[in-house]
Order: structure tokens, then sequence, then C-alpha cells
């Protein structure tokens, strides 16, 4: 039994314990001068019925004040709290199950001690640049030190600047600050000894006194100068960075002149912030001035050079980037001397330089930033920096940049060229500027085989073209380029294309092979042709030529024909030197006038002798020689010497024709001299004669043909 109890009494201890409200832990307080001491615990919040007893010790422990509460935080009467003093807190804790009491805390008054905020008497401008600021507390304060904050910005910014002043007067003056300018003033303050401050005091708007202008900053637009070297020169100023916002300015005056010359050129009262002069083609000094009811500000001065002067360089590189929310735009310089840089930004679109031109000045640092929001999004800028040593400017740095990029409007447009068995060529144009959003970084050629898998390959932004290789022939593809800039990518139109089912140079190889074999074939053939003497193809390359000593001619004349023919070929045998019988051109209607009808020719014979009555063909007077119509007479003036030839015929029934008479004949024709271009015994034109078609024709009518200088003597009766 008493085993039992043992047991179960850590049991039922642990129950009761489990019920206690927890104990107050990080005990804090703040004095509230002149009012009360606050003091918070932790747990904040509890869900138990929780009552609180707060017990204080004040007057270095000689007294003491209790407060209950009911949440954690509870207030003494101020005079209970007394700066400066040392106090001790101790909080309980108590609900239906017990108690729980915190340790001991101990507090110094005078360190946690806050005020109300302080107000703001007066803010007086004693000056351009100061301020006088008088103020009191809100409380009645005389015998403790006191520290002072103040914080002031300009109408237009929403940035404060703080000054801490340690030894926090009553009355005091906040210097550094801009002429003519409208600021805004708050203070607060709080004892030296204490960790609070007193809130912030109602906000007030005051300006600084006018004075004389600052200083401008001037710039120059300079236009091609022409034949004389004269040009246009387009100034421009502003106030510099630094200078009052609400500086009132009545006017500008310019002074220019040529280097080194007394003369001077001044124009007053100027009221815009620009402008152009005419300058001869010579170095010339400017100088703008700014004026107010105070006085006129220092002269800003510009050196214009020569236009076929040589500037200094001194920039060796630029770079920008973007740091939200800021461009930035750094460069090096090898000229430690130079720290003034005129920054001049356009966007590339401008049509003209001004009024599109923004510029600035910057002096000693090689940076230079601005905010996004000032720029156009998505636009390319053209930014330029100068070096300015003195009066004079060096050569400008130029590079572009965009203050926000997105992916480009639309993408490029595509093309395939050069089209293989398993190869093309994938061919894009850049996109235009005005459509880019930003710079292109790279490009990427997507492709796809019909039913394949799409595939991907990327290229920097100064290819313009791709080599797809490893195609598969005979296939259907797809391909599309996308631009990308840093800000994404699009995708233009898709082209389809197919590889060839063939190349070139199977084309060339298959036909170069089947002409080959044509080729082979075709002089096989023909060399077999040839080998054969009577084949078709050996008459048609080398017909036979017919000689004319076996023609039938020869026995149309006779015996007298083969004498002359034995006699020509005596007389040409006899001569060593000529082995072989010289050709003659001989008219090609030999033939024709040689072949005669015998009808035809008695059928004329038996007509003439009927008609006239006389005993022969060719005797008798009124016998006539028919010359043919279809042959050419002789030019006027020449004789024809060449008698014709007669063709006669004597078959075995007739017997009118006299032996006798055809070899005085024959023989008075074989002694007329022959032309050198023509056979013995044949009958050739005068001069070049059209053949007759009639004769060359037919070879089955003829006429025959008798001159009449034919001697009377061959004209014998029959």
């Amino acid at each position: 039994m008493w085993i039992l109890a043992l047991w179960l009494l850590p049991l039922l201890c642990k129950f009761s314990l489990a019920g206690l409200p927890p104990k107050p832990e990080n005990i804090s307080c703040i004095f509230y001068f002149d009012r009360n001491l606050t003091c918070t615990w932790s747990p904040e919040k509890e869900t138990n019925d929780t009552s609180y007893t707060v017990r204080m010790t004040y007057s270095y422990g000689k007294s003491s004040c209790t407060v209950n509460a009911t949440e954690a935080s509870c207030s003494f009467p101020s005079y209970c709290a007394i700066a400066p003093d040392n106090c001790s807190v101790e909080v309980e804790a108590q609900n239906n199950d017990g108690k729980a009491i915190s340790a001991i805390t101990y507090w110094d008054l005078s360190s946690i001690v806050k005020t109300e905020p302080p107000i703001i008497l007066s803010v007086n401008p004693i000056s351009n640049r100061m301020f006088q600021i008088r103020w009191e507390p809100w409380e009645k304060i005389h015998v403790f030190p006191l520290t002072c904050m103040i914080q002031f910005r300009t109408v237009n910014s929403s940035h404060w600047t703080e000054v801490n002043l340690e030894d926090c007067e009553r009355v005091f003056n906040l210097t550094g600050l801009q002429a003519f300018t409208q600021y805004v003033l708050a203070l607060r303050f709080r004892f030296s000894d204490s960790r609070y401050w007193s809130k912030w005091s109602k906000e007030e708007t005051r300006m600084t006194m006018e004075e004389v202008p600052h200083v401008l900053d001037l710039w120059r637009i300079l236009e091609p100068a022409d034949v004389n070297g004269d040009r246009k020169v387009l100034l421009l100023w502003k106030k510099a960075r630094g200078a009052p916002v609400l500086e009132k300015t009545f006017g500008y005056n310019i002074q220019y002149s040529a280097e080194n010359s007394t003369n001077v050129t001044e124009i007053n009262s100027i009221t815009t912030q620009h402008y152009e002069l005419l300058l001869l083609g010579q170095t010339h000094c400017v100088s703008v001035t700014s004026f107010n009811s105070l006085g006129k500000s220092q002269e800003a001065i510009l050196r214009i050079p020569d236009a076929h002067e040589e500037t200094f360089q001194c920039i060796k590189g630029m770079q920008a980037y973007i740091a939200e929310p800021l461009l930035v735009v750094n460069w090096q310089s090898s000229i430690p001397e130079v720290d003034t840089w005129i920054v001049e930004w356009i966007p590339e679109t401008a049509e003209s330089k001004f009024p599109a031109l923004c510029w600035e000045s910057v002096s000693r640092v090689t940076n230079w930033t601005i905010e996004q929001d000032k720029l156009e999004p998505f636009t390319c800028y053209n930014i330029s920096v100068y070096p300015v040593l003195g009066h004079h400017v060096g050569e400008p740095y130029s590079i572009q940049a965009y203050a926000k990029e997105k992916a480009p409007t639309s993408g490029p447009n595509t093309t395939v060229n050069n089209i293989g068995l398993k190869t093309a060529v994938v061919t894009w144009k850049e996109i235009p500027k005005s459509i880019r959003n930003g710079f292109i970084h790279n490009y990427t050629i997507f492709y796809q085989a019909e039913g394949g898998k799409k595939l991907s390959k990327t290229v920097n932004s100064h290819t313009l073209q791709y080599d797809l290789e490893s195609l598969t022939r005979r296939t259907s593809y797809t391909v599309s380029v996308m631009a990308s800039t840093r800000a994404g990518g699009t995708i233009g139109s898709s082209i389809n294309f197919k590889t060839s089912s063939i190349s070139v140079f199977e084309i060339v190889l298959l036909t170069t092979l089947i002409g080959g074999g044509l080729l082979l074939l075709s002089i096989k053939t023909v060399t077999f042709g040839l080998r054969k003497p009577n084949s078709r193809l050996t008459h048609l390359c080398c017909p036979d030529v017919p000689n004319p000593a076996e023609s039938s001619l020869a026995t149309w004349f006779g015996d007298d024909f083969k004498k002359k023919s034995n006699m020509k070929e005596t007389e040409n045998s006899g001569n060593t030197e000529d082995q072989v019988l010289k050709p003659c051109p001989v008219p090609a209607d030999l033939t024709d006038k040689l072949v005669v009808n015998f009808e035809n020719f008695l059928e004329v014979v038996l007509t003439a002798e009927a008609g006239k009555g006389q005993e022969s063909v060719l005797g008798g007077e009124a016998n006539e020689y028919v010359t043919s119509p279809s042959r050419a007479d002789c030019p006027p003036g020449k004789s024809f010497k060449e008698p014709s030839v007669l063709t006669e015929a004597a078959s075995e029934d007739c017997h009118s024709r006299t032996p006798g008479m055809a070899e005085e004949t024959y023989s008075e024709l074989d002694n007329q001299p022959l032309p050198s271009c023509q056979s013995p015994g044949l009958e050739p034109p005068c001069e070049e004669r059209a053949q007759n078609p009639y004769l060359k024709n037919s070879v089955t009518t003829r006429e025959f043909l008798m001159h009449e200088n034919i001697p009377e003597y061959s004209k014998g009766e029959i």
C-alpha cells in the first residue's frame, strides 16, 4: 500500500504543476517623462484566468509601489517615478492553480526616459545657404542635457538628410543648404543618457534666400563645315547639377570671338537655353552667363575647334549594364588629368539630333547613372562620352544600351536553300531594330522531321545561317528560327522543305555511265559495220565513184572517141612527174546533156524532113538550130568559142548519117581551144550558169541545140 502511494505521489504533483501560470519574463520598462513608468512582459496573452501583481521600489529602495493588472503590462503613476532615480520591478502571476514570480529587474530612469515630440517655434533663412531654427520640448526640462536630430529634404525629393546635434541648444543653425530652395524640416530629441528618442515633430517648410545664379553647364552640337570651313554651331546650356531647383534667372548673355582675337561679339538677354551661331573656319571661344536681380553667374566657357583640327583621345573602353532601378555606364580613361565628362544619349530612332538629344556633365568620376524610368523602355539609345580637359573637348566614345528589354515583337524571316540528300542551309534576316526590343543575344534553329523528334541548335547573334546535317533522304522537315534577347525569345514563321531523293553527284555519275556505255556501243557498231565491204554503212560512208572511161558514152562515139581517149592517156602518161590524173571540174549536167532518147531524136529529124522536104536533118539552109529556153545565152560582147556538142545516135535502122561528115565534125571540135576549167569534148557555160532544171530533172526528153557559129562545112547533107 505504501509502495502504491509513493508511486502515485509524483504523478499527482506533476498534474498539479501543469495548471500553474507561466513565469513572467522579458520585463521592459519605459519612463515617459512627467507622466508614468510603463512596464511590459511576456507572455503577452494567457488563456487561463491569470492576474498580475507588480511591485516597484523607488527612491533608491526607500519606497515601494504595487500595481495589479489583468494583462501583461502596467503603469505606475508619476509620483512613483521621478528622474533621476533607480528602481526595481518584480512581477507575480497567479491563477486558480497557483503562483509564479519573475526575477527582479533594476532600472535607471534616466536611461529609459522618453519625451513627447518637440515644438519647432520658427525656421528663418539668415543667408542663401542657412536656416536658424528655434524649438522647445513639450515638457518642462531644464537640468537634463539633451541631444537633438534634425532631418530635411527638398520639396521635390523623397530622400531625407539627417543631422545629429550632440549639444542641442534651443536655437541652432542648419547650414550646407542650397540657395533659393524649398526645404521640409522635422526635429526630435532625447536625454543624452537615454536610449529612446522622442517622436518627430511636425514638419515645417521653408525656402532659403536667393543668390547670384550658379555657373551653367555648356555644350554644343557641331554641324559639318562647308567648302570654306564655315559651319553652324548650336549652343546648349542648362543649370549645373547641384544648382538650386528654384533658382530664378532673368536671361542669358553670350560672348564669342576667334581664338587669340580681341574682337568680341556679344549677344544679350536670351531667354531660351539654346542659340545657333555661324562661325567662320577657325577656332572660337564661346562663353555663356546667366543673371538675376542679384547679379550674373560665372562664365561657362567652351572652345569650338577648327573643322580640320585633330582632337585628343583618352577613353579606352566603355560598358553599360542594368542595376535596378538604374542604367549604369562605366568607362576607362588613359589621361588622369581629365576629370570632367559630357555624356550624350539619344534614341537611335530619332530623326534629328535636336531636340531629341539629352546631355549631362559629370565630374570627378568615370561612371554615369540614370534612372530607367527616365528612358523609353525597349528603345535602343546611343550613348556617347566626351572627355573635357580645360576648355578642350576630346574624341568621344560611344556605346548602345537599352534601359529595359523584352522579347522581340516578331521572329526572323527564314528561308531554306541548297537542299541536298542529308543537308540543307537555313538562312534568316536580321530583325529591324524597331521591333527587337533589346539586344539579340542568340538565335535558336528548331527543325523536326515529319513524325520525328524536335531538335534545336543555338548560334550567336552574328550568325545568320546554319547548315543542317545528318538529315534523312527524301523526308519532309519543318524549320523555324527564334531570336532571343535577355528578356526572352520569339519564334518566326515555320518553313517546310523536303530533302532530295538523289544527289547531283549521283545524277552526273549515272549520266556519265549511261552516256559512256552508249558511246562505246556506237563506236563498236560503226567499227563492226565498216569491216563488212558490202554493208549499207560502208556504202553510206564510202560511196562508189563511177569511172568515166567505163561510161556508155564511149559506145556512142565509136572508135574515134576511144582513139582520142587513148591519145590523151598517152600524152598524160608521158609526164613522169604526174603519175595521177589531175582532177578537172566537170559540169553537173554532163550526163543529162549526153544522154539522149533516140526516139525523140528520130522524131525531131523526121518532123523536120517532112516540113522542109530536105534529104538530111543536119544539111540544108532551111534547117535551123534551136536554143533551149532554159539555157542562158552568152553575155553580150563575148563570142561563143566552144561549139555545141552534137550528140549523134544512129540506130541500125537509120542509115542517113555519113561517117565522113561525123569525122569532120569531131575533128573541128577537137581543133578548137577549150577553157582551162573544162574537160575535152564537154560543153561548159561561158560564165557560171544556173543549172537548167529541165535538163536536170528530165532524162526522157531532150532537145538538140544547134549554134549558129558552127562552121558551114559541118552542115553537110546526111
